[in-house]
């Protein structure tokens, strides 16, 4: 197959790639930087060099693509974030629709359901809609992934400054949690197998519970670890004097919010809490604490 990926080799794209290689895939990564051109090709993969808002560049190299990965970045700037997220998936649909894809599949989230309250998930909200109307024709499968492991690292200072780990929800909420490469597993399968139509697919490693976090990486780390909840005022202050921009440290205290509430869960656990990652918060813990 020919396929096309965004991301350029980032958390998942590294993976991703890898393994469509492997299964004698005809790959194209898409990149915003010129210097990852060498290491893209040497995994076997060609490069495509461009920006994911320049609509022309994007239908050129989806042209002939048997299946398109398609994400967006996690951070789309200190402002409007909702807005250029919303934006980078216009560009996505109309390249797709020009280049005349027939198979899809989306980096998606938990909570992708909701209009609002999300949180920067809302973003996601916005582009699922977006393709359901503007592509009916195009087989497009959302992945809706877990919160990604890896976003715990930012919790490293606060461990190595105060001896806790915590947020704005409480140690006993629960939240489905994935990794990087489990996700490129689920996005390879569901990019060489054959679908058809519209279709939500969750892609989780493991379901539990905050007190169980800071429990596996304290065990790693070799130390007693609380998970400590804060209010949302100290959460919000928190991020915004670890020098997050405002807007961004306000969408992801909205986000905490939904996890408290159980709104971000409520739809993965209405569809039986799937968990198809075979990597474990255990299993993390020990990579956390080798980067620690």
């Amino acid at each position: 197959m020919k396929i096309t990926v965004t991301g350029s080799l980032g958390n998942i794209g590294k993976h991703l790639v890898k393994i469509l290689v492997a299964n004698s895939n005809e790959v194209t990564v898409i990149s915003s930087n010129e210097d990852r051109k060498s290491a893209i090709e040497a995994l076997g993969a060609q490069s495509a060099i461009g920006s994911i808002t320049d609509t022309d560049f994007l239908v050129k190299s989806f042209k002939d693509s048997d299946a398109v990965y398609v994400m967006t970045p996690p951070n789309m700037g200190g402002q409007n974030i909702i807005e250029n997220t919303v934006n980078a998936g216009k560009s996505y649909a109309e390249a797709i629709i020009k280049a005349g894809v027939q198979k899809v599949v989306m980096l998606s989230s938990i909570g992708a359901e909701f209009e609002n309250g999300t949180g920067p998930i809302a973003g996601l909200y916005h582009i699922e809609n977006l393709y359901r109307t503007l592509l009916p024709n195009v087989n497009v499968s959302f992945m809706r992934a877990g919160y990604f492991y890896t976003n715990f690292y930012s919790n490293v200072p606060l461990i190595k400054g105060m001896g806790i780990i915590g947020a704005n929800y409480p140690a006993e909420a629960k939240m489905p949690v994935v990794h990087p490469q489990n996700i490129a597993e689920a996005v390879a399968e569901e990019l060489q197998k054959s679908t058809t139509g519209h279709q939500v697919r969750y892609v989780v490693s493991d379901y539990v519970s905050l007190s169980e976090v800071a429990k596996a990486f304290g065990d790693a780390l070799g130390k007693q670890l609380p998970w400590v909840e804060f209010t949302d005022e100290q959460s919000l202050q928190g991020m915004q004097q670890a020098g997050l921009p405002a807007e961004m440290a306000n969408l992801y205290t909205e986000m905490g919010v939904a996890i408290r509430e159980g709104k971000l869960q409520k739809d993965f656990d209405a569809s039986g809490a799937p968990q198809v990652g075979s990597i474990k918060i255990q299993d993390f813990a020990k990579e956390f604490a080798g980067a620690f």
